[in-house]
């Protein structure tokens, strides 16, 4: 029976009503959880001989699913315009309900989409070898060049403000102006100052923008660890899945958060130290500059610094926000979960400050090869 083996996680009936929608080819036989993410709820179904990926898109993240779906779409197309290989990387594609419909409404809450799963792989939680951490580099290097030809205005931006530090720093104003200082814990206030000492770093992206030395390009939007499939068998990284948040613009997003996401050897889960690890940077950003170093300029290059502190310093902000607002866009398991990943996040930031003259050292010798 689908999803009710007493071993197994429960499945909502919803997820099984959807999965019957999307169920192409013949009988469903199961239906189980899939990932680790706090954004949407995903799910496996086997289906047959093979199987594919269910997800319900969170309604208060993603208010726009018929553009996520457009996106999607557009990359697939883009994509079978290729007569190259593409170093072995495979995207997920969308699919089609049996009614021919490419989203699934139930409701005002409840928006489901399918979408082609990657055989044979597996996910890291955290980085244990120099080849793992190249190969992370060279998929998101092998993405980026996949679409640098591809018009980023001809992709919608399905989270207006996404990645852009000063908005989220704006909210977090906002939100901590409406609250008496004196009622805020030892913990948030100490991840306020920590903030406070940095609000120059805030804009520098934006800045960098706005001048014209940083342009837009196709972005993968979240290319945490989480998101990079390996093949178990080779080591190689074959894909870079969750697609939700491909959007115009710029490669620094993407670069720091897979920084963020990878060097932390501690991983991504609450415990055990925080450090951004050097070796761990040096394989990515090797891996990366391995099949793209032809789109990224001299310019791109001075400011990978500044993204590599932005991106942790602009998620813990994100984290210490939705705390602040009784934590509804992040999941959390416990009170004041939010908060700890802050504080994890500005501990990285830390970290990578106090390695500067080292850091900068290693983008040199790789950028110029």
């Amino acid at each position: 029976m689908i999803g009710s083996a007493d071993s197994a996680p429960r499945v909502p009936v919803e997820a099984l009503e959807a999965a019957r929608a999307f169920g192409f080819d013949g009988r469903i036989n199961a239906v189980t959880p899939l990932g680790r993410g706090l954004i949407n709820d995903t799910y496996r179904v086997d289906q047959g001989a093979g199987c594919w990926v269910l997800q319900r898109l969170n309604p208060r993240v993603f208010e726009n699913p018929e553009a996520i779906m457009d996106n999607l779409h557009i990359i697939a197309a883009h994509l079978e315009t290729k007569s190259y290989d593409a170093g072995g990387l495979r995207l997920p594609r969308p699919l089609w309900t049996l009614d021919g419909r490419r989203l699934l409404r139930c409701g005002d809450d409840q928006c489901w989409r399918g979408i082609t799963y990657i055989d044979q792989s597996v996910s890291l939680e955290r980085i244990t070898r120099p080849s793992e951490a190249f190969e992370v580099g060279r998929a998101l290097g092998l993405f980026h060049g996949l679409f640098d030809d591809l018009p980023p205005e001809r992709l919608h931006d399905t989270l207006p403000g996404f990645h852009e530090a000063p908005g989220y720093l704006l909210a977090l104003d906002d939100r901590v102006a409406d609250l008496p200082r004196e009622g805020l814990s030892k913990s948030v206030l100490e991840a306020l100052h920590f903030i406070d000492a940095r609000r120059d770093l805030v804009p520098v992206l934006e800045r960098g923008k706005r001048q014209g030395d940083l342009v837009l390009a196709v972005i993968h939007g979240d290319p945490k660890l989480d998101n990079v499939l390996f093949d178990p068998a080779t080591g190689r990284a074959i894909s870079l899945i969750d697609l939700d948040t491909v959007k115009p613009g710029l490669r620094h997003y993407d670069l720091g958060d897979c920084f963020r996401s990878c060097c932390n050897k501690a991983g991504e889960a609450e415990g055990g130290p925080v450090r951004f690890d050097l070796a761990v940077f040096e394989a990515v950003l090797g891996g990366y500059f391995e099949v793209a170093r032809g789109v990224f300029s001299r310019v791109d290059v001075d400011y990978l610094y500044d993204a590599i502190r932005l991106l942790p310093l602009e998620l813990g902000i994100r984290f210490l926000t939705d705390h602040l607002g009784g934590s509804t866009y992040f999941k959390i398991d416990h009170p004041g979960q939010n908060v700890q990943r802050a504080e994890r996040q500005f501990h990285l930031v830390a970290s990578i400050e106090a390695q500067e003259v080292a850091l900068r050292a290693i983008i040199e010798r790789l950028y110029r090869g």
